[in-house]
């Protein structure tokens, strides 16, 4: 009777510590990270979303997308984000290592494109670049006279272009761990680098004697090769321009300011002859102290950034935990109030915000995956 008595009170002393336990980790707010550019649109839909309904307002940091996806990815539960926001695509190795710590199912939200721009401050001389014009100013290798990649020599953009101005360059913009950086990289560096014909003819090349010929006449180091292969097992042309034209300097021209765009901002008011890098959003909240630049004759306008005419644009998404819905109050409703019309419509109020809304056929789309909570195949 005794031994039936203890463990009666032994069952009863775990289920009370389990749901101690289970309440201490418990919260009753929705926690989002990530993304420094969609950070103002999440923060605006949180505000309304705590106004106009009986949740809280989400909790929003900046962490930078990389940052955000990395905490996201830790683990599910009430310590880890509900949330985060990405100004890129998920990664197939974030997915991974999302699945290892037991995330599984991920709902994928599209919510619209925003332009990456380079901006100086208003009243200084306004810049017009082509992407091979940034290359050559940003990027750690670039031809030399004879063809072959040399580190780059360039100090001055008169250097660059003899076009342009004969001031130093001196560019301010964020992190690696920043999905803007990521974008700008592909998108401006890579996309300058492959206006150069042989680099462009090595982008489509498979493995083989002519990849390795043509790496040759190009000057790449083999150790590029090697590392790839061995990460990857295999190699390709894309893969070698990837690293050569991704790759940012590390001299002091390019001066990595932060995940906070709007430091960016002031920075560039203090500093007249410097330019910046950051998401149309602030170009556009921030026109009486900045002037975007030119790129590819293009201007970083709402228009350009919506028809893709502008050459320096990407999609803007969320990330949200599937098994985090029905747990933490609010998921389900909060993942609604961000896809509704008011929100992400042509005419919604994201769009005063700067942010490019999304087409139609687009739209319900991604309404209809986040109403079916639909997980993320890549």
């Amino acid at each position: 009777m005794k031994k039936i008595v203890l463990m009666v009170a032994t069952a009863l002393t775990t289920l009370f510590t389990a749901g101690t336990s289970v309440a201490a980790e418990s919260r009753d707010y929705i926690y989002i990270v990530g993304s420094s550019t969609v950070y103002p649109f999440a923060t605006v839909v949180a505000e309304k979303f705590g106004r106009s309904t009986k949740f809280k307002t989400p909790k929003i940091e900046s962490t930078g997308s990389g940052g955000g996806l990395k905490l996201f990815c830790s683990g599910k539960g009430a310590k880890h984000p509900d949330v985060t926001n990405a100004s890129r695509r998920i990664k197939q190795s974030e997915v991974e290592k999302c699945a290892k710590n037991g995330i599984k199912d991920i709902v994928e939200v599209l919510i619209g494109y925003d332009g990456i721009v380079m901006a100086n401050a208003k009243g200084a001389s306004s810049f017009s670049l082509s992407r091979k014009d940034i290359y050559m100013a940003l990027a750690k290798m670039v031809p030399g006279k004879d063809g072959k990649l040399v580190a780059n020599p360039n100090k001055t953009w008169k250097d660059v272009n003899s076009a342009l101005p004969n001031t130093k360059i001196e560019v301010l913009g964020p992190p690696p761990s920043s999905g803007t950086r990521d974008a700008f990289n592909e998108l401006a560096l890579e996309g300058g680098a492959r206006k150069f014909k042989d680099i462009n003819t090595l982008r489509g090349l498979k493995d083989g004697d002519e990849l390795k010929a043509l790496m040759a006449k190009l000057g790449v180091s083999s150790k590029i090769y090697e590392q790839i292969k061995a990460k990857k097992g295999k190699v390709s042309g894309k893969d070698i321009v990837k690293v050569i034209g991704r790759s940012m300097r590390e001299d002091g021209h390019y001066v990595e300011a932060g995940e906070n765009d709007n430091l960016i901002v002031q920075k560039l008011v203090a500093n007249p002859n410097a330019l910046g890098i950051f998401g149309f959003s602030f170009l556009d909240e921030n026109r009486d102290k900045v002037q975007g630049t030119v790129i590819d004759a293009i201007s970083p306008e709402f228009e350009t950034i919506a028809d893709g005419s502008y050459p320096v644009s990407r999609p803007l998404y969320f990330y949200a935990k599937k098994a985090h819905v029905g747990v933490i109050p609010g998921m389900k409703e909060y993942l609604g109030a961000f896809v509704s019309k008011k929100a992400m419509g042509e005419d919604g109020y994201l769009v005063d915000k700067g942010m490019i809304p999304l087409g139609s056929s687009e739209y319900k789309a991604v309404k209809a995956a986040v109403e079916g909570l639909i997980p993320l195949k890549l």
